[in-house]
């Protein structure tokens, strides 16, 4: 800008937006500081560079708060864990669910981890099959981003929200995870009585 324009001639726009023609960089300086503004390379590819009188600094700032204004609209997405154990009890489980479900309508991803305890780790199937529990519990809201794996003791699965459900609000979505943690219960007591 200014000064640090070293071409010899350039393609100068009005604040307005207007094409004012190629002039020499001395002219276009002078034409700049005639109106108490700055010249400013715009497109210094092109041939002969252009340049625009405007005021920088109010440009600076504008764009500044553009950039604020995108960060604060911008929804960062957060990786929320649940924790479970591979002989989790029906109403354990259900809490567990709860939450996924809660995190995922928020618009975050779900890690979900099975932790393993002591000879726990050599029926690792028990793990996957709580896993895919859970995956088939949200599957109406959530897909699945990376399949059960197995790291060191734990085995985990991440879930990420589908589209649509995100910005979902949560009064929408509360009454199918009471629906089916309604017809859970009965079975849930049954399965503990037997």
């Amino acid at each position: 800008m200014n000064e640090q324009i070293r071409v010899r001639e350039v393609r100068v726009i009005s604040p307005e937006g207007e094409q004012l023609g190629i002039f020499p960089t001395h002219e276009a300086l002078r034409m700049a500081y005639e109106r108490n503004m700055d010249l400013v390379e715009v497109a210094p590819q092109a041939r002969p560079p252009v340049c625009r009188i405007m005021d920088y600094g109010k440009f600076k700032y504008e764009q500044a708060k553009r950039d604020r204004e995108a960060r604060k609209r911008q929804k960062i997405v957060d990786i929320k864990e649940v924790k479970m154990r591979p002989r989790i009890d029906q109403h354990d489980f259900e809490v567990k669910l709860r939450n996924a479900r809660r995190f995922l309508e928020d618009g975050d991803k779900v890690k979900a981890t099975i932790m393993f305890r002591g000879r726990e780790i050599v029926h690792a199937d028990l793990g996957r099959q709580v896993l895919e529990r859970l995956a088939r519990a949200v599957e109406d809201i959530a897909t699945i981003e990376r399949r059960p794996v197995v790291e060191g003791r734990n085995m985990t699965m991440v879930l990420a929200p589908r589209p649509q459900v995100v910005g979902a609000s949560r009064a929408e979505a509360r009454p199918a995870a009471g629906e089916g943690e309604g017809a859970a219960g009965p079975a849930g007591e049954e399965s503990r009585a037997t």
